[in-house]
């Protein structure tokens, strides 16, 4: 079930709106969410219900000793944190990357073994690292062992941000599991915040992402640096407002039942280098990486050698992470390259402005023109394209030209504007200004209801409703 779906939006958010609004005690309204979860994965993903629910219970049992063996460095506390870390990334590379190393294996050795098939179960990267980073938290001593396996539950299949994130550590809510309060005023500002997600995604990634679509399924002897530009920076687009307005949905929903979800993104493409760029980009991942990799690595502490190494892995891993395709781990290796020649080489933050930001933007558009070619090859033709592709053929500027529509044109300049915090600040600004809060919040409810408007249309009239980062 997706966010964007009719049977979402008609069906389960009336229900979900019912229960955070009527139910006041904490623990009858944890029971209703959990199961609400649950039934939320069930609807896609009947059999691998079954998978999470094994995962919450290994986890929370290797979990419970934690505070027995939380000090010093004794041979339990070991074992039972390299037993959590196995057994989760042994679950997540089963399912999510079996097939892409046993056909890796053959085809450098010449070997055939089977490649298995095994389907990916949705949300599988978030919920796994949600639950090892708990176990990781509870030895050590970061948040309180959970004695009640009912609260972990909800903490790992609580549905807003179990199938895309963002990626919750268990120490940012432990207290909200226990004491949370909701208000008319909550779930005002949930819904609109989740209103707000909704339209990213429906009337901006999927209409660019309809573009993108077009243009990548033409034959590549028909790219041109035209339409190479164009699908990345339109898929640049399509990605930021699929997963920022997932994220936007996730936060909203949560808030709406009491919940603080920290954010997901800070406007990452007004970024003016690459390191502020991944600051301000999926910030759960990174911050997940940060404290659970970077760190215990050594971090920046052991010199400028191994702060490089320390780096480039975060990234290789980051790239991993989204996938079993190469194209992931050219791409995380490519940002991990930048990352030093930042740190050792060039200094963006010295240069003019203008400069630095057009670097930066073009560095992560051509990253995520490889992040979305399906093999290495069509990402090496794209990025050829994109620097010498001055052929062009009848059907490459019939395309290009089809795309050149005064619709088209609108929905990119309401993107490049969302993109920015220039609508929000000039809010804030006016509410300042004029001492009038209350109108510009009035305002902001008055433009959410229309957007809602739109968005319903869109449902009603399109199929094109695909969720970028379900597939990680």
């Amino acid at each position: 079930m997706v966010f964007s779906s009719a049977v979402f939006l008609f069906a389960f958010f009336p229900v979900y709106i019912a229960v955070v609004a009527l139910v006041r005690n904490i623990k009858a309204c944890n029971v209703l969410l959990t199961v609400m979860s649950l039934l939320f994965y069930a609807w896609g993903e009947p059999v691998y219900i079954l998978l999470m629910l094994f995962s919450i219970v290994v986890n929370y049992f290797i979990a419970l000793p934690a505070e027995k063996y939380r000090d010093g460095d004794s041979l339990p506390k070991r074992t039972l944190l390299s037993l959590a870390v196995i057994f989760n990334l042994t679950a997540l590379g089963l399912f999510k990357y079996a097939g892409f190393l046993a056909s890796t294996f053959n085809s450098v050795s010449g070997a055939s073994l089977p490649v298995p098939q095994i389907p990916l179960p949705v949300g599988i990267s978030f919920f796994t690292f949600q639950t090892m980073s708990y176990v990781i938290d509870a030895y050590r001593g970061t948040c309180n062992v959970q004695r009640n396996i009912g609260k972990f539950m909800l903490y790992v299949s609580f549905f807003p941000q179990l199938i895309a994130g963002p990626i919750v550590k268990y120490h940012d809510i432990e207290k909200q599991l226990d004491c949370r309060s909701t208000s008319v005023f909550k779930i005002a500002d949930g819904m609109r915040r989740f209103i707000v997600g909704l339209s990213k995604k429906m009337l901006i990634a999927n209409a660019v992402g309809s573009i993108v679509d077009k243009i990548y399924s033409l034959d590549g002897l028909d790219w041109n640096i035209l339409l190479a530009w164009t699908a990345a920076i339109l898929y640049s687009l399509q990605i930021y407002f699929d997963f920022s307005g997932y994220s936007d949905m996730a936060i909203g929903l949560g808030k709406m039942a009491g919940f603080k979800f920290l954010e997901n993104f800070n406007y990452p493409y007004t970024s003016f280098s690459v390191r502020e760029f991944w600051k301000r980009w999926h910030i759960s991942l990174t911050t997940w990486f940060r404290e659970y990799v970077y760190f215990p690595l050594g971090g920046n502490r052991k010199g400028e050698l191994r702060t490089g190494v320390n780096r480039m892995s975060v990234f290789l891993l980051t790239g991993i992470w989204h996938g079993a395709m190469w194209t992931f781990v050219v791409w995380g290796i490519f940002h991990g390259v930048f990352q030093l020649l930042e740190t050792y080489l060039i200094h963006p933050d010295k240069w003019k402005k203008p400069l630095a930001y057009l670097y930066a933007m073009a560095v992560v558009t051509v990253g995520f023109s490889i992040f979305r070619a399906e093999s290495i090859g069509q990402a090496l033709n794209i990025l050829g394209q994109m620097v010498a592709g001055f052929r062009f053929t009848d059907v490459g500027l019939i395309t290009f030209r089809g795309l050149l529509t005064l619709y088209n044109l609108f929905i990119l300049a309401c993107a490049f504007v969302a993109m920015t915090p220039i609508l929000r600040d000039t809010a804030d600004s006016l509410a300042l200004r004029y001492n009038a809060k209350w109108a510009v919040t009035c305002g902001k409810y008055a433009a959410s209801v229309f957007l809602m408007a739109l968005c319903m249309m869109s449902i009603a009239s399109s199929s094109y409703n695909p969720f970028i980062y379900f597939r990680f």
